[in-house]
């Protein structure tokens, strides 16, 4: 596996400042770029205007589609468009098969959200695709999300919301409490989790949390090393972990049970982390007093269809349960989210695209150089397989130039390399 590409210094006009794949030709020319016009990006499932913006301000030729694609249609789509980029959102799955049929063509994959399970990394890496995604931009509003969780099923508040609407009064404070005071254990520490416990504080809760890593503890946050002991604790289980082999499943009927009488579970992590059957026992049993659920296993495809038995065969059991809150996957579904996603992987597309820049990539080793400020060079940007004497070849080629700067690093069987070097000797070959 070896894929090349190079990009210009910038006295080259705009449109041409995007990564093109280099080639080895008959004339024993090996750096020689191929002439393939402005780069082309495709952004499906309504990706926020603003990375539109940036993404065309940078002289990107950038093609929507409002919906997901499916595995056939995204490897059309790609093909026949020409594209050297691709974002997505949640919901288009970039299978081993479509990066098969991609490779060669699509350089880079911006997940416009936090979660890049949807994407098949490993095949990614071994094309040369690297892969992008926003770990931080909707972090607060997750967390805002979940404090607003935490009073609703504290208070009941969907259901007395829901037989008003019905024309029914129903006015009670039996199984209603303040937060003040209770226990918010959060599983998953990360972004999201400390911000969360900050802002559990501020309201009077206790904060208990459980991480695979020792993290050092925000406020009078206290870390967990037991999972198990932290559901006996809380009053309210907070979930916001990523789709791992070991993360699914991880709350089923054993720690359903370990969890105090009467508390709360709250999902906005991944759709498999929680076994909703288990759940909907435990709910009918009393074991707890309610849920929200974010997430699902199998979730519709878009705005407008159906969320019900025939995507998941426990959906109508769901749905009838009191205390209850399910909402279509909207954690990051604030406009103030989605506008710095849009920014952050734009950002990233741009800085890869443009300098070769890897930073902040899920797959790749993260390499970067400054800027080329100087005139009259190239930048080659370089990905191939991490072996003994791979390097060596490279450099080979490579040194046979006036090469300005030049580094490079590996991530397990993937390295990556860029060098700048002169663009008179290309022309003189």
């Amino acid at each position: 596996m070896t894929v090349s590409s190079v990009t210009h210094s910038p006295d080259i006009p705009k449109q041409s400042l995007s990564a093109t794949h280099a080639r080895h030709d008959s004339s024993g020319k090996l750096l020689t770029p191929w002439a393939v016009g402005p780069t082309k990006i495709l952004l499906l499932e309504n990706v926020n205007s603003l990375a539109v913006e940036l993404l065309r301000g940078q002289g990107y030729g950038v093609d929507e589609v409002k919906t997901a694609l499916n595995e056939h249609d995204l490897i059309e789509k790609i093909k026949s468009g020409g594209y050297s980029g691709l974002g997505i959102r949640s919901k288009t799955k970039v299978t081993a098969k479509v990066i098969k049929e991609v490779a060669g063509q699509l350089l880079v994959i911006g997940c416009f959200c936090i979660g890049t399970n949807q994407v098949d990394l490993t095949a990614a890496a071994s094309a040369g695709i690297s892969v992008f995604n926003s770990p931080f931009s909707n972090s607060r509003s997750v967390a805002e999300l979940v404090i607003g969780e935490v009073i609703a099923l504290s208070r009941q508040l969907f259901d007395r919301s829901a037989e008003l609407h019905r024309g029914v009064w129903n006015k009670l404070s039996k199984g209603c409490w303040e937060v003040r005071g209770k226990t918010l254990g959060i599983v998953g520490y990360g972004h999201i989790g400390s911000q969360l416990s900050v802002l559990a504080e501020a309201m009077g809760m206790s904060v208990v949390y459980h991480d695979v890593v020792p993290i050092m503890p925000l406020g009078s946050a206290r870390q967990m090393s037991d999972l198990e002991e932290m559901l006996s604790v809380a009053d309210f289980v907070t979930l916001h972990v990523p789709e791992l082999p070991e993360t699914i499943g991880m709350i089923s009927t054993a720690q359903l049970a370990q969890m105090k009488p009467e508390s709360f579970l709250i999902n906005n992590a991944r759709g498999q982390v929680v076994d909703i059957p288990a759940l909907v026992k435990a709910l009918k049993t009393k074991q707890l007093a309610g849920a929200a659920l974010d997430v699902y296993p199998n979730e519709p495809a878009g705005n407008g269809e159906h969320f019900n038995d025939e995507l998941n065969s426990w959906t109508s059991e769901l749905q009838e349960l009191p205390n209850v809150i399910l909402t279509p996957h909207i954690g990051g579904s604030t406009e103030e989210a989605q506008r710095a996603i849009g920014a952050e992987v734009a950002q990233a597309l741009i800085r890869y695209l443009t300098f070769g820049s890897s930073i902040g990539a899920v797959n790749f080793p993260e390499v970067t150089l400054r800027p080329i400020l100087a005139t009259g060079y190239v930048r080659v940007c370089h990905v191939h397989q991490n072996q003994p004497g791979v390097l060596k070849n490279v450099n080979s080629i490579v040194g046979d130039y006036n090469v300005e700067k030049q580094y490079s690093d590996s991530r397990g069987d993937i390295a990556y390399l860029l060098a700048d070097i002169q663009v008179s000797q290309l022309a003189d070959q």
